[in-house]
């Protein structure tokens, strides 16, 4: 059977909700986020001067959605109401079964917090169990170790790294290390982070 395409959906956990990216959520994330050299550095971006700068890049990632290319989504925290980052879906298949999860930054302030885990666990139970994805998939900047930490820590396996892959906003040329999770891995790695949330 084949899969379905992601498109905008709410996903509510225990701390965070994921609701689709809009105009409305900049204050918010201009606040959390806002110019944070360390948020910006492994993005495609350089940090914004400004608010209006900010906005300009939101309007893209919501633009992407709107036109079918993505699906963008807020990370709201559950205990404030106030936006602290955004994730997504974005290169994917319904016919060959695949997507990627990735464009994803959060406040330094919920960074080795749980909200991390909790967004990815939404995704991924999402991507497999209601959307039939039979791989989820993640790349991300070979040198950024954090990332690369924190995707190996869900589960997913390193694939490999595409050379010379992207052109990063400083004008050299970025390695991205690909990582991927199985339907049939997804079972034994839901359990191990829905056991590593309830500890906290």
């Amino acid at each position: 059977m084949t899969a379905k395409l992601p498109s905008p959906v709410v996903l509510t956990g225990h701390r965070i909700r994921l609701e689709p990216l809009e105009r409305r959520h900049l204050a918010d994330l201009w606040a959390t986020v806002g110019s944070d050299p360390e948020v910006w550095r492994w993005t495609m971006f350089l940090p914004p001067a400004s608010a209006e700068e900010f906005g300009a890049i939101l309007d893209g990632r919501v633009a992407e959605t709107a036109s079918g290319e993505s699906v963008n989504f807020a990370a709201v925290d559950l205990a404030t109401g106030r936006a602290v980052g955004v994730t997504g879906y974005h290169d994917y298949s319904a016919q060959d079964e695949f997507v990627e999860i990735g464009g994803t930054w959060y406040a330094r302030s919920v960074w080795r917090t749980a909200v991390n885990t909790e967004a990815k666990l939404l995704l991924l139970t999402h991507a497999f169990e209601d959307l039939g994805m039979g791989r989820v998939f993640w790349k991300t900047d070979a040198l950024n170790e954090r990332s690369r930490t924190a995707i190996q820590r869900l589960g997913a396996q390193y694939e490999g790294t595409h050379r010379r892959h992207r052109l990063r906003p400083d004008g050299s040329w970025r390695d991205s290390a690909y990582f991927s999770m199985l339907a049939d891995e997804w079972p034994a790695a839901k359990s191990r982070l829905t056991d590593r949330l309830s500890r906290g």
